[in-house]
């Protein structure tokens, strides 16, 4: 089952990343118009890998080794032989993506897929799900193994999952699910590569976004994984997202919101902002946030404030759900919006 709601992150850790990260991106354009990604989240469209279906186990790809450095005396001077300057080979544009129009009504739908209802414009589902033909966001859990995945990768490649004592690190609000070990640069251009082939599918069934969920496992590492760690791989996912001509959507973790933006994402899907107070964090870096509340009383409350003028804020759009995002017809199923 894909994750629903997770416990917000008391302290903010921003501070503690090393700022090599470039300044934010200028707000987004007006809703459904081709919005350019950011130079460094960009790829040719020659870098989508071929598609796989979402349960199937990617190859790994293991990076660059770095050449070693050799001392000794400095040999000779010698005349270089010439060397044939190479022709440039054609570029190709970067891929534009596309954002929801500010503020449109959306649906949570990780729980089942239902018929939307006629006013919806967005539709989040699973990457297992077809998209609806409106703007449709794919949910996809990349920081932390999906649990039908979990046993297999533990015996193929059991490398790409964080230990600890010889033990794998698992989710303690979803057992099921162990966490990728993203510490060095090989092991996350070896998970990145897993990922975005799930990212590709995403894109080859039709959806315009991806929700990368998880993007907190790293304060559930036991000190394993940094936020460092965590911006490293969410550019590589932002890249891949972007070359696939997909919206990359954040997912919680108010506290790394600048940087994340910085890396060239360009929407929120955020649960239980309103309930946490952190639903102005990401309208103040994002120009479309989609808020899914699980208690009645914060999800009032969230549209109260936007039925105010003075205390609306233009990019954000809440939704009401039952905490197993269940379909329509299911027992106790809640699906509102305002």
């Amino acid at each position: 089952m894909p994750t629903t709601t997770r416990s917000a992150t008391a302290l903010a850790v921003a501070c503690a990343v090393v700022l090599l990260l470039p300044a934010c991106r200028p707000t987004a354009g007006p809703a459904a118009s081709p919005v350019a990604a950011t130079p460094a989240a960009t790829a040719s469209a020659d870098a989508a890998a071929p598609t796989e279906a979402p349960e199937a186990t990617a190859s790994p790809t293991t990076g660059a080794a770095t050449p070693s450095l050799t001392t000794g005396p400095t040999p000779a001077a010698s005349t270089p032989a010439p060397v044939a300057t190479p022709t440039p080979g054609p570029t190709t544009a970067p891929r534009t993506v596309t954002l929801p129009a500010p503020g449109a009504r959306f649906e949570y739908q990780l729980g089942g897929a239902d018929e939307p209802a006629d006013d919806t414009a967005v539709v989040v589902r699973d990457s297992t799900a077809a998209p609806t033909g409106r703007y449709d966001v794919c949910y996809v859990n990349g920081f932390q193994t999906q649990p039908s995945q979990t046993e297999r990768l533990l015996r193929t490649e059991p490398a790409l999952v964080l230990h600890h004592d010889g033990e794998p690190v698992r989710d303690d609000g979803w057992p099921d699910e162990v966490l990728y070990d993203l510490t060095t640069p090989e092991l996350r251009a070896r998970v990145a590569e897993r990922v975005g082939h799930v990212i590709d599918a995403c894109a080859a069934a039709g959806f315009d976004a991806v929700e990368v969920d998880n993007l907190d496992s790293y304060t559930r590492s036991l000190g394993r994984i940094t936020p460092a760690d965590t911006l490293a791989y969410t550019a590589l996912l932002v890249e891949r997202a972007h070359a696939a001509g997909l919206a990359f959507a954040q997912k919680n973790t108010a506290e790394l919101t600048t940087q994340v933006r910085a890396l060239g994402a360009d929407l929120v899907v955020a649960e239980e902002c309103r309930e946490w107070q952190e639903c102005d964090v990401y309208t103040a870096a994002y120009p479309v946030v989609l808020d899914v509340e699980y208690d009645r009383a914060a999800f009032d409350a969230a549209c109260a404030e936007q039925s105010d003028p003075a205390t609306r804020a233009a990019g954000l759009s809440v939704v009401l759900r039952d905490r197993d995002v269940s379909p329509r017809g299911a027992p106790g199923a809640v699906h509102d919006a305002c």
